[in-house]
């Protein structure tokens, strides 16, 4: 009976495919939405897949995907494939559709002039690693009852794909991600832990020695490392067996959560219960269970209250991460900064507002036992330690994050001058050549609907500063020149140096004089043309963002770091990248990296004429400018040819 209604429904699909194929090309639109419903009601019975697939090399041919997001399969970006496929409504049935195109040019079932069957296979590996909780659904009533038809469909398209493709190929691919990502030292890990979950029911697969020796590694860096912490998972019990441990056991205990915590950047939810417990009964092992260098030692004895205040105040389970912040603080030796400690003892008693308390509290299971204050306290320690690894998650809120992440690293005291002005009052203000502008008295921003998946910090400030930034970018913006020369300055303070460039003439919209704008970044930033002029502070520059095929995406914030060699002698830039994925393949070779190229913790880097080559505005000290005219034409024209042929295909260049 079910081959039957297969048979039927199958019959009315290719009917509506040929009616839709026959069309002429301005009429396409009138037959797709046929070939959608039909392919909406084979996907209701358990072969609709496998039909709909044998008919994925015409999808093309026949115009299904004509005129809409998904027409060229060159352009298809696998970060945004969740959201269409839980999306209510045609998106999804589309989505679906359009990776069945990309599995039959996998397959090599039909060729398309611009993806080869080697990119096709990438892009599909890719899509199901960032959709694993898709492929591997929880079996829980929460997943039951919000999953939907959507979710259902999605988890039974990637179990499609996972027997078509290499299932080793998805592990591989799956363990480089965790790699990839712990390498960046994010705040933000629930990605990578929803990884590591997922890659344990792996282990049980054929796998590797290798493989599954590294898979482990992290399993046991979310759960518990030491040989107690694996047989005890109930939180409350492994506390009760701590007191029981002699000093010798203890100490053993801390070294082996600080090399996990140390190796991956993890930490599981009894190293928080641990660092408790020893703050309170054996403060000496404190430094241990941290892992601390000398100078982290010194910032802790010079600070050992505060420190224990800030362990039973922001240290738990549900906040476990800001352990691994804690660590790197006291190694920043951020306490000995005058307005730091007091700045943090505020945070303890603080009086947040209301929607702010329940938009903290959101991001935490109920029952967990935590306040509003230990969330936002828990968070401002971990962007303390570690101001690469703030991100602006799903938010077109790259400037804010910058923010965040420059004062942090160089302006704390006025960060932890501004968090509770946000968490407290609901307003801040950054004076704008003079006059100060109030956040309270904005609307707007480029974010106004925030994503929530954030850090606590972020989640504070992030609105308020988003509101302030646009602000200013709209009171310059007759100014007949790029405002980022005035606004960056103003915003994130007077280290931002004067002088700016910007390839764009913002009054014709062309490129102009590119190769001036190549040698005057080399004369500024590079050592071999800058007369050894080093950075003091981070840079915040603009860049243009092109996908895998050089294809411009659109502008985006980054901060230089510092520019040195790398461990093969060649020039590199290292920047901040606040999307906090900062391995990204930008087209014609250009890859940037997190590791094994001299990065440190929370760095992306690129080999300097590349990075250059996608640069689109920048700030120099123009009393530090060496020799422009000493740049060699061959590399500029180098660049120049690396712009033209990817992002400047979109502009007229003078």
């Amino acid at each position: 009976m079910a081959f039957e209604l297969t048979s039927k429904l199958e019959e009315r699909f290719m009917r509506a495919l040929d009616d839709l194929e026959n069309s002429a090309s301005f009429a396409k639109s009138m037959y797709q939405t046929d070939v959608y419903q039909e392919a909406q009601r084979l996907l209701e019975t358990s072969e609709g897949l496998e039909t709909l697939y044998r008919y994925a090399n015409r999808f093309e041919r026949a115009g299904v995907f004509q005129d809409g997001p998904w027409e060229q399969a060159s352009k298809l970006q696998p970060p945004l494939v969740a959201g269409s496929l839980q999306a209510k409504g045609l998106p999804s049935i589309i989505e679906i559709l359009s990776e069945l195109r990309m599995l039959s040019i996998a397959e090599g079932e039909y060729d398309n002039p611009n993806v080869s069957s080697e990119m096709a296979g990438d892009y599909l590996n890719e899509v199901m690693v960032l959709n694993l909780n898709l492929l591997f659904p929880e079996a829980t009533e929460v997943s039951r009852i919000e999953g939907g038809e959507e979710s259902e469909r999605a988890t039974e398209l990637f179990q499609f794909l996972s027997q078509k493709l290499s299932y080793q190929a998805l592990t591989t691919t799956l363990i480089k991600e965790i790699e990839r990502l712990t390498a960046q030292r994010p705040i933000m890990v629930k990605r990578t832990t929803s990884m590591i979950k997922t890659a344990k029911r792996m282990l049980h697969s054929e796998l590797s020695v290798a493989e599954r020796l590294v898979l482990e590694r992290y399993v046991a860096a979310i759960e518990g490392p030491s040989p107690l912490s694996k047989s005890i998972s109930s939180p409350g019990e492994y506390r009760k067996k701590l007191m029981e441990l002699s000093k010798e056991e203890l100490e053993k205990e801390s070294i082996t959560f600080a090399q996990s915590m140390r190796e991956t950047g993890l930490v599981s939810p009894h190293h928080a219960i641990l660092l408790r417990f020893l703050s309170r009964k054996m403060q000496e092992l404190i430094p241990v269970a941290l892992q601390l260098n000398d100078k982290g030692k010194a910032n802790l004895d010079e600070h050992s209250e505060l420190v224990g205040q800030l362990i039973k105040v922001a240290i738990f389970p549900a906040t476990k991460q800001s352990v691994y912040g804690l660590a790197l603080m006291l190694e920043r030796g951020v306490l000995s900064s005058s307005p730091v400690s007091p700045g943090l003892r505020r945070l303890i008693e603080l009086d947040i507002r209301p929607e702010v308390r329940k938009t903290l509290l959101n991001a935490y299971k109920p029952g967990e036992g935590i306040t509003a204050n230990s969330v936002l306290l828990a968070g401002v320690i971990s962007v303390l330690g570690q101001p690469l690894g703030i991100g602006q998650g799903l938010n077109p809120t790259c400037q804010a994050a910058r923010g965040i992440s420059l004062w942090s690293q160089h302006a704390p005291g006025y960060l932890l001058e501004i968090i509770p002005r946000a968490a407290r009052d609901g307003d801040i203000d950054i004076k704008f050549e003079g006059i100060p502008i109030h956040s309270k008295d904005l609307s707007g921003g480029l974010a106004p609907e925030l994503h929530q998946e954030l850090d606590s910090v972020s989640l504070v400030l992030v609105p308020h500063l988003d509101r302030i930034y646009s602000e200013m970018m709209m009171r310059v913006s007759l100014r007949g020149e790029d405002g980022h020369r005035w606004v960056n300055p103003e915003f994130y303070g007077d280290w931002v140096q004067k002088g700016f460039s910007n390839v764009i003439d913002p009054l014709t919209g062309r490129i102009s004089d590119f190769q001036g704008f190549v040698r005057l970044f080399y004369s500024t930033h590079h050592p071999d043309y800058n007369d050894d002029y080093g950075l003091i502070y981070p840079n915040p520059v603009g860049i243009f963002i092109t996908n895998v095929h050089g294809k411009l995406l659109g502008f985006h914030a980054v901060s230089i770091l510092r520019i040195t060699e790398d461990p093969k002698g060649d020039y590199r830039v290292y920047f901040y990248n606040p999307n906090n994925d900062g391995s990204q393949n930008w087209g014609q070779g250009i890859e940037s990296s997190v590791m094994d190229n001299g990065e440190r913790e929370g760095e992306c880097s690129l080999p300097f004429h590349e990075f250059v080559s996608r640069l689109y505005a920048f700030h120099y000290n123009p009393y530090e400018q060496g020799d422009s005219f000493a740049v060699e034409n061959d590399i500029v024209e180098k660049i120049e040819e690396l712009a033209r042929d990817s992002w400047g295909k979109d502009y007229s260049w003078v």
